[in-house]
């Protein structure tokens, strides 16, 4: 838990505040002074969308303001972290190839330090622009926003600041699995099947996913581990099969491990009795 009085939450930010800085005249548009520290994006790990389900990957991050300006008074002041393609400007300026914030709360350190955390937002609804393409399957860079303002509430100075850091974006994927028969003879063969597909974020739908490799495990019934009993390689249309000798009751799953633009999945399990 965070420690510190809390001293802002912001949401459902989009790039309309870092479009006010672009927007500024060129004065403003300056160094703000604000240091934005100790960001982390989704523990660090990628972020996998699918078609239909938002997704809000966790976010964490510092910022220490300049003189003249205290965490008591969060009016004054915005500082946060988002992603984005291409252009860093072009990005936070038209929505496109940018991501968000979707919500964070600032936990006040002292009159000039805070800690916050939170969340991005992505939204794969065809009325977003998050992910409409597969080619946002890549590696996203961080961008940050910061503005101050004036005690009119005018824009005093505003900036966007790129970050080495980045992120990896990866399309969701999904198995299936059958085995049969079932129940069946002990000696007796056992055909596992199933299907790889994973999203299409142009058409909002999960396509068969062939030449993957995908593992067929086993777990023996009163166990709690899974083997890996056959490799194969995933059909044309994302269909995978294996037939093996039924030896023990247990439980049957396909395994994939992803890729660099494809997340891994792995299927619900099949348990087959054997007699």
């Amino acid at each position: 838990m965070r420690s510190g009085r809390p001293t802002a939450v912001a949401a459902g930010l989009t790039g309309a505040l870092a479009l006010s800085v672009l927007n500024a005249p060129a004065a403003q548009a300056k160094d703000t002074g604000i240091t934005v520290s100790n960001i982390v994006i989704n523990d660090g790990e990628p972020i996998v969308v699918g078609t239909t389900k938002e997704v809000e990957p966790s976010l964490s991050f510092s910022f220490t303001l300049p003189s003249g300006y205290s965490t008591s008074d969060p009016f004054r002041y915005d500082a946060h972290p988002f992603l984005y393609r291409g252009d860093i400007s072009a990005a936070a300026n038209s929505g496109d190839d940018y991501i968000g914030p979707g919500g964070y709360t600032c936990y006040e350190q002292s009159s000039k330090k805070a800690e916050c955390e939170g969340n991005l937002h992505i939204d794969p609804h065809p009325s977003q622009e998050h992910v409409d393409s597969n080619s946002d399957a890549t590696t996203w860079k961080v961008g940050v926003s910061l503005l101050l303002f004036k005690a009119n509430g005018n824009l005093a100075a505003g900036e966007l600041e790129k970050r080495t850091a980045t992120v990896q974006l990866r399309r969701a994927s999904k198995l299936t699995v059958n085995a049969s028969p079932e129940p069946v003879t002990k000696g007796k063969k056992i055909t596992v099947t199933g299907k790889l597909t994973r999203a299409n974020w142009s058409t909002k739908k999960y396509d068969g996913y062939g030449g993957r490799t995908v593992r067929l495990q086993f777990r023996e019934k009163g166990t709690s581990t899974y083997k890996t009993v056959r490799t194969v390689t995933s059909s044309g249309t994302g269909s995978v099969n294996a037939t093996v000798t039924a030896s023990v009751d247990g439980y049957w799953r396909w395994l994939y491990n992803g890729n660099t633009a494809t997340g891994a999945t792995k299927s619900a399990v099949d348990f087959v009795d054997v007699r």
